[in-house]
């Protein structure tokens, strides 16, 4: 594979996997956060002022194989120009001759925005048009069709450009179209990871291959089911495991505490003994909240009361770490090298239950201006980066969710194999 920054792009046309999956406003389809168009620029940037042209794909929601408006890339043009600064081209299309003359005309300089991907079900290898009610056979006939189809469709795609760019890290560990199976027409030479991409493994890469000691991983979220892999495969690395979120109760139940109505799946407690048995064995130091703040129920507006999590009161249930567990938890955040945050500490959407998923951030935030190497991935942790606005005080906040979960759970993403081969 190349090397995007020692790469010229003059006289090329560039095929960038982008990912503008981005939320829009419900009724002006407006785009309400910028932050995957903008991890894009640097790279559409410079295959433009190199004297390339870039032709951008991308999906947006989940269409499910059918032409809808609500899902057309068509409405993140506005956004996409002001990042930009130049006018942009739309497809309208993904394929047919007419999307494939605009691609041939393209000039240098000249931006092209094909339309959603996902439109089409050779994209993700899916025969939707048969719906749920289909038999087995029907399914297994219909994927065949597609995934023949998707030959053709992915063939089409390449026809397009001179080189291929995946700068979508959000999507690598998917096996579709756009992310694995065109890489395969283009050689070595021609085929590259975008700067967003490279930037997502050389942060993971750090945190999971060359951490500096000592090394603190946050995983927090609903449930222990959701976390085993990437917990499992920390435990060889980490100093210090730190546990939050819904899992707590899990943990707590496990050990014979009394956990009232909080969240607990009940069929993974001898899972959560195991988990602490690994630790001990490999000398992981395991923090488990020691307080929280109870609801007497899931609402905005429930009426709250602190306990130790093991003596949750029977009708009430823990949606926050309380006053010790964040002392506890920040020092040993500040005293870490290396950290690593996946999921929150509480229901942090409702105001009364956010403290310590707030107390986290800034913790964080205090690290990183000690010298540590914090990296914060996973959907709700990069939400409540950003509203602790925060986003610029730590390390890398990474764009991944799944993907990155997928990556630091040991998983080889179609993606990232399809270029390193």
């Amino acid at each position: 594979m190349s090397k995007i920054e020692a790469y010229n792009f003059s006289g090329k046309k560039a095929i960038v996997r982008v990912d503008f999956n981005v939320p829009l406003n419900k009724q002006t389809f407006e785009v309400t956060d910028e932050t995957r168009i903008k991890g894009a620029l640097q790279t559409i940037n410079k295959i433009l002022n190199d004297g390339g042209c870039a032709i951008l794909m991308s999906h947006l929601g989940r269409p499910d194989g059918k032409k809808q408006d609500k899902f057309s890339m068509k409405h993140v043009i506005p956004a996409l120009e002001k990042n930009i600064g130049r006018k942009v081209i739309f497809a309208g299309d993904v394929i047919g001759a007419e999307v494939a003359k605009m691609a041939a005309d393209l000039k240098a300089g000249e931006v092209l925005l094909l339309e959603n991907l996902r439109f089409y079900e050779e994209e993700e290898g899916k025969p939707y048009h048969l719906g749920e009610n289909a038999t087995d056979e029907e399914k297994k006939a219909g994927k065949a069709k597609v995934k023949e189809s998707q030959k053709t469709f992915v063939k089409t795609l390449a026809s397009y450009a001179d080189v291929y760019v995946n700068d979508a890290f959000g999507t690598a560990h998917r096996a579709h179209a756009s992310t694995a199976l065109i890489a395969d027409h283009f050689d070595a030479d021609n085929k590259m990871f975008g700067y967003l991409i490279n930037n997502e493994l050389n942060a993971m890469d750090k945190v999971i291959k060359a951490a500096d000691k000592p090394f603190t991983a946050i995983m927090g979220g609903a449930k222990v089911s959701d976390k085993i892999l990437i917990i499992e495969n920390l435990l060889d690395r980490v100093d210090n495991l730190i546990i939050g979120g819904g899992m707590t109760y899990t943990f707590i139940k496990a050990q014979g505490g009394k956990i009232g109505n909080s969240l607990c799946e009940a069929d993974k407690l001898d899972l959560a003994l195991e988990i602490l048995e690994k630790a001990k064995a490999k000398g992981v130091k395991v923090y488990i909240p020691t307080d929280a703040v109870n609801a007497d129920k899931f609402d905005a507006e429930a009426n709250t009361s602190v306990s130790k999590t093991n003596e949750t009161p029977d009708g009430w249930m823990g949606l926050d770490i309380a006053d010790d567990t964040i002392a506890t938890f920040t020092e040993v955040i500040k005293n870490s090298k290396t950290v690593l945050w996946n999921g929150p500490m509480g229901v942090f959407e409702m105001e009364k239950f956010s403290k310590g998923t707030s107390a986290v951030a800034k913790a964080l935030a205090e690290a990183t201006a000690n010298g540590a190497f914090t990296l914060i991935g996973g959907g709700d942790s990069v939400a409540a980066i950003n509203k602790n606005k925060l986003a610029d005080k730590v390390s890398y906040v990474s764009t991944g969710g799944g993907a990155m979960l997928e990556y630091m759970e040991g998983k080889e993403l179609p993606g990232i194999k399809a270029i390193r081969g």
